[in-house]
Order: C-alpha cells, then sequence, then structure tokens
C-alpha cells in the first residue's frame, strides 16, 4: 500500500481535506486489477487532543489519529499538510513533527497555508514554492530564501509539493495521481468527478492586489481621487503635480507609504476596474479598456495577460456574473 498521511489543523475548511481523500479514493477504484504500483492507503490526522477536528463552517471531521500518537519516524510515501492552523501552539507541534517526519518520507505537500508550517520546518529552503495568493507575500518576506512563485496553481520541487488557495489542492492531488499512477489514471479520475486534469489559467486569476492604503495626508487623499479619475494623467509627473511634490518626493513617500511603486498601483487600480467592469457589465473589450485608462484593448489584454495568464475574454467568460452569462 502507498500510505498518505493526511494532517488537519483546527478550525480550516474541512472540503480541503475530504477532498484530497475522496480524489486518492476514486483513484484507488480506476487502478488496472495488474496495477505495478500499490493502491493508497489514506489516514487523517488531528492536531488537536481529541480526534475530532472543528472545521470553520461549524461541521466536524472525526480522524483517524491524534497527530501526537503517531511516531513521526515510521517510514511514509506522502505527508499532506491542509492548513496552517489557528494558533502558534498548534503550528508548533505540527513543525516540530515535520522536522522529524520529513526525512522519512517519499513527498511532503502543504495545501494553501500550510506552505507556512513548511518553511518554519525549514522544507522550502532554497525551493521553489506557493501558497493562497493572500499569504505570497507574507511567505516571501518572512523566509527571503524561499523562491515564491505567485502564479502556478501548484509547484513541485524535488519531493516537496505546495499548492495555492483551498481547491487549489485538488489540482495537486491529481498532478499526485498522475506521477504515481500515469496519465490515464489521472484523466479518468478527472472525468468521473468533473474536474479539469489541468486547469487552465493559474490561481493570479482568482486574486485581488491587496492595494495598501497611506494612514493619512496627501498620499491617502490622493488614493481616495485615483479610482474616479482612471483616465487623468496618471504619470508619476502628473500626480506629483496634485500633490505638490517633485516626482523623485513623490517616488519616494508613496512607495515608503503603501509598498510598491505609483506606476504599479495605478496599473493595480485600473486592473481591478477592468475587471469589475467584465464581471458586472456587458461593455466590450475596447470600450474597457478606454474607460479605465488603459487606451485600448491591446495594452489591456498584455496587463491581463502579465499579470492573471489568460485574456479579458477568457476573464470575463469564468467569472461574470450569472445574470449576463
Amino acid at each position: 500500500m502507498t500510505t498518505i498521511l493526511v494532517i488537519v489543523p483546527d478550525g480550516g475548511m474541512l472540503f480541503e481535506a475530504a477532498g484530497i481523500v475522496d480524489i486518492l479514493m476514486q483513484a484507488n477504484h480506476l487502478l488496472p486489477v495488474n496495477a505495478q504500483n500499490s493502491p493508497y492507503q489514506v489516514a487523517v490526522a488531528t492536531t488537536q487532543a481529541h480526534r475530532v477536528v472543528h472545521g470553520i463552517s461549524g461541521l466536524n471531521l472525526l480522524a483517524d489519529h491524534r497527530l501526537c500518537d503517531l511516531d513521526p519516524t515510521l517510514p511514509r510515501d506522502t505527508i499532506i499538510i491542509t492548513g496552517k492552523g489557528q494558533t502558534e501552539e498548534e503550528s508548533s507541534s505540527v513543525v516540530s513533527w515535520l522536522k522529524q517526519a520529513a526525512p522519512h518520507a517519499r513527498r511532503v505537500v502543504s495545501i494553501c497555508g500550510g506552505a507556512m508550517l513548511l518553511a518554519h520546518a525549514g522544507l522550502l529552503n532554497g525551493r521553489h514554492a506557493t501558497t493562497h495568493w493572500r499569504l505570497l507575500d507574507t511567505l516571501q518576506a518572512k523566509f527571503p530564501q524561499i523562491k515564491v512563485e505567485r502564479g502556478p496553481m501548484y509547484v513541485q520541487d524535488g519531493e516537496i509539493w505546495t499548492s495555492g488557495g483551498v481547491s487549489s489542492g485538488f489540482d495537486l492531488t491529481l498532478a499526485l495521481v498522475e506521477d504515481d499512477h500515469g496519465f490515464s489514471v489521472a484523466r479518468n479520475v478527472a472525468q468521473n468527478l468533473v474536474m479539469f486534469l489541468r486547469r487552465p489559467g493559474g490561481q493570479a486569476q482568482y486574486s485581488r492586489y491587496l492595494l495598501n492604503q497611506a494612514s493619512e495626508g496627501p498620499i491617502r487623499e490622493l488614493q481616495a481621487w485615483l479610482p474616479e479619475n482612471l483616465t487623468a494623467d496618471l504619470s508619476v509627473e502628473g500626480l506629483a503635480g496634485r500633490v505638490a511634490m517633485s516626482p523623485r518626493n513623490f517616488t519616494r513617500v508613496f512607495t515608503r507609504e503603501t509598498g510598491i511603486t505609483p506606476a504599479k498601483y495605478v496599473e493595480e487600480v485600473r486592473l481591478n476596474a477592468a475587471r469589475q467592469l467584465l464581471e458586472q457589465t456587458t461593455q466590450g473589450v475596447e470600450q474597457i479598456a478606454v474607460t479605465t485608462g488603459f487606451g485600448g484593448g491591446l495594452n489591456l489584454r498584455r496587463v491581463f495577460e502579465r499579470n492573471l495568464q489568460l485574456t479579458p475574454t477568457e476573464y470575463r467568460e469564468r467569472f461574470c456574473s450569472r445574470m449576463l452569462a
């Protein structure tokens, strides 16, 4: 048997763990009788002193084991962590167990914020990795030695696999099945569960850039003015003139107070506005490009492809209001 241990911290979304186990069990059902590789034997462990995992939804999951009862030095094929936990004490207990267990496992996998625990355990040092889009900046800031990937649904670097937020763990699990049992089995699992074997686009298409607001003063006032004036002169020189600063001083002050350059901030404000119009209106791409200050559809397309890895038309198809679909 191929032993898989799924560690489920308390207070998270239980469908992550349940979905992963269902995908692995579906693979077992579809394995050929004469399959060369062993089927999966999956166990779920909780970080709690009891075997009940409390989900954020109010639903509970009865785990097979308490993590503290499991010998970390036993050989295991794969260890999967589905979140980062709710408390420092809980996270520390998982990290401590992981440090001992990782050398005895063929693969270590994190889902969503679980990458933070792998990072604290030192398992991501010098490696490529990803996590939920809301945690990417935090992961990079706290662990500069990690090569954080912002776009992919999941990343494999040797024996370490990390995924983006929430359901991207399903994409990663299908990749594990394909790695273990080949394309045909993984494809059949995906088709049976009505899933993409390889979901188009990366997790960037689901993210919203979290624009920091200056605490007060002219920069804060400028930020409030920007969304309503997307077709104005938003060059560094134009913005600096509005707050009576030199371009050089304005760039320095703006970057210090918001964490990003004026040019990047303007692009994100315009991009967010374009996304909203694509989601909630029937305006054409060219009209949206003009309205949001991109000038033309080609510029809008380039910004979408660079930031979200898909075109404006593809974005609208995936995220427009049901009333417009």
